[in-house]
């Protein structure tokens, strides 16, 4: 087990909103089989302030949107339409190529409002990359949630305390928002071996024994079987990602995860050529 504490970087991403990235960052490219974390905000939109994602391709890997406030409005060059608000998740495989729109949804560019969630990478293996795109969308109430002991849990992938999320992932991965009481702890199982990333999105407390700040992110490689939590004076509220490294070499560019520096030209060009498709608006 190797463990240590970064900061989450403060950057502007897509439209020009803020996120607080862990990595991808000089220094830190990936963690093994976790492409890129991005929390994005939190922020508080004035009516006609609040801004997105617009139109862009994904190939080679699987985009997690998980909303904790406000909502996203999101379409793409198959058809696919929808909304995510407040405790839902989308978990979209790109596999061989997708464009893609994430926008605030109207009544929150129209109100305003606060928005706050994550953005999650997860990569695909060799065999996977080039599948067919598909989606897997729940609302908050589809999503096992629980609270006990001083703790309160949503299982947004993989299982926590025998209670198990509806999402079918490529590769196995545990994905759990936590919320632990002034004091409480908590210990969460995960598959041994798994790269485990704690990322804290307010309050403090410890991982491993290891004092974690707000916006700071724990990043345990080769993880034991069982990560445990601690929450300081003031509570501990996190994101803990767990999955089990893929082992294959990476080559990425911009949009685009693959293997080798070749299929991502191909990517490039299969995405200039059109080959990618468009999102229909009428």
């Amino acid at each position: 087990m190797k463990i240590r504490i970064v900061p989450a970087r403060q950057l502007l991403e897509g439209g020009g909103f803020v996120v607080h990235r862990p990595f991808p960052v000089d220094g830190l490219s990936y963690v093994d089989p976790f492409l890129l974390v991005d929390e994005m905000g939190p922020a508080q939109y004035a009516p006609g302030e609040a801004i997105g994602a617009p139109d862009h391709p994904h190939r080679g890997f699987e985009t997690v949107t998980y909303m904790i406030d406000g909502a996203m409005q999101h379409e793409d060059s198959h058809g696919h339409r929808g909304e995510i608000r407040g405790g839902d998740v989308q978990w979209m495989t790109a596999g061989a190529g997708v464009i893609h729109s994430e926008m605030p949804a109207p009544d929150i560019l129209e109100r305003g409002g606060k928005m706050h969630g994550f953005q999650i990478w997860v990569n695909l293996p060799k065999e996977q990359k080039m599948a067919q795109p598909r989606y897997q969308e729940y609302a908050s109430a589809q999503l096992p949630e629980y609270r006990q002991e001083g703790r309160w849990v949503r299982v947004i992938a993989g299982e926590a305390d025998g209670r198990r999320s509806p999402i079918e992932t490529s590769i196995p991965t545990t994905m759990l928002h936590v919320r632990l009481d002034s004091g409480s702890s908590a210990t969460f199982a995960i598959a041994p071996g798994s790269n485990a990333i704690v990322h804290a999105i307010s309050g403090a407390g410890t991982v491993l024994n290891n004092e974690v700040g707000t916006h700071e992110v724990a990043i345990v490689e080769d993880a034991p079987a069982r990560i445990d939590l601690a929450a300081g004076p003031e509570g501990f509220e996190v994101l803990l990602l767990a999955g089990l490294p893929i082992g294959e070499p990476v080559a990425r560019y911009g949009p685009f995860v693959m293997n080798t520096i070749d299929e991502v030209r191909r990517a490039f060009d299969d995405f200039h050529a059109g080959r990618f498709g468009q999102i229909a608006r009428g």
